[in-house]
């Protein structure tokens, strides 16, 4: 077969379109990628982006860290931040972001997928998830009459040497911001230092279960989804152990909502938009009830994992996630000497 010099000008012409048409898809699928500045469980939310990914084509970068050690460095980094999305596991991370007024406003479409108790009025940021706070006990030494009917019970004198948490992390600050929001400052700071008094800190919620499925203290004040976690797995951390839900409005039965957001800054707000309407939507939620993160789906009509119990069933007391303030929470716990 022969092939004329004209013929073979075509082909080369062709191939050098095609050859730039790819790149050209390329580029713009790069440049409609997201970064999301992840603090919410890395597995959780690799198949948040995973799912994402496949149903949009739109890559998504996610960078790991914790709840205010983000929220900070977005404060710091103001209009220059490269994140596009921000993820957190409680909401104190959220509004402290939203304070500065580094949120763009939500679509109504991603706000309408998720009951008002858990957003805020703004519509600045949105719920994602939800976790719930748990008495867990040493069911070889505790039964169900001896257990504490409210969180404020930990406070007391019997209880000295008892009981355990992890008050440097963002979970239990965050059970501290909803004690203060329904208790008042006084009463909170009151309970702080009973609590400095009464109780073993240890690094993490994990190692609060495991101290307490080991005998060396009776119960520690954590969010559910550890020892759902653990019971999933080998439940060698869990296996001398049962939760206790106080219920009835007290703020030991606080449900804390993990939040999503997208940057005023981003250059790419309508993929980021997308991505926490697919994150709040079916995909999304749906994720949560099958997954292994134990966490509660929030979005509207959504069901959580058939082992927890239903969010319905958890008699959470009334606190407004937008108004957890983190910053005198610290003040507070830092002068009861915790942190």
């Amino acid at each position: 077969m022969k092939f004329s010099i004209s013929s073979l000008a075509g082909v080369v012409a062709f191939a050098a379109g095609l050859a730039g048409s790819t790149m050209l898809a390329t580029a713009q699928s790069e440049s409609e990628g997201i970064v999301v500045y992840n603090a919410q469980h890395e597995s959780l939310t690799e198949a948040w982006a995973a799912g994402f990914t496949k149903e949009t084509g739109i890559k998504v970068t996610l960078r790991h860290g914790g709840d205010m050690e983000f929220a900070n460095q977005i404060v710091q980094e103001g209009a220059a931040s490269p994140a596009d999305v921000y993820l957190t596991e409680n909401s104190p991370g959220m509004a402290l972001v939203d304070t500065a007024n580094l949120f763009e406003p939500l679509n109504a479409d991603i706000l309408a997928q998720v009951p008002e108790k858990y957003r805020p009025a703004n519509g600045h940021w949105v719920g994602i998830a939800a976790r719930s706070t748990v008495f867990v006990y040493d069911k070889t030494k505790l039964t169900e009459d001896k257990l504490p009917k409210s969180l404020l019970d930990l406070a007391d004198p019997s209880w000295k040497g008892r009981w355990a948490a992890s008050p440097s992390g963002a979970d239990f600050q965050a059970i501290v911001g909803a004690l203060l929001q329904l208790k008042g400052e006084e009463a909170t700071a009151a309970w702080l230092k009973a609590m400095k008094e009464n109780f073993t800190a240890y690094k993490g919620n994990s190692t609060a279960m495991k101290a307490v499925n080991a005998g060396q203290v009776e119960g520690a004040v954590i969010y559910h989804y550890y020892y759902f976690g653990d019971q999933a797995k080998t439940g060698e951390n869990s296996k001398n152990i049962a939760t206790h839900y106080f219920k009835n409005e007290d703020p030991g039965a606080f449900v804390s909502v993990s939040g999503g957001g997208v940057l005023a800054s981003s250059k790419h707000k309508e993929q980021a938009q997308a991505f926490l309407k697919w994150v709040t939507g079916k995909g999304g939620q749906e994720v949560l009830r099958d997954g292994t993160s134990f966490e509660y789906a929030v979005g509207e009509g959504a069901e959580s994992n058939p082992k927890l119990v239903p969010l319905a069933d958890l008699q959470a007391p009334k606190v407004d996630p937008s108004k957890l303030d983190s910053k005198k929470v610290t003040d507070l716990m830092t002068k009861a000497g915790l942190l």
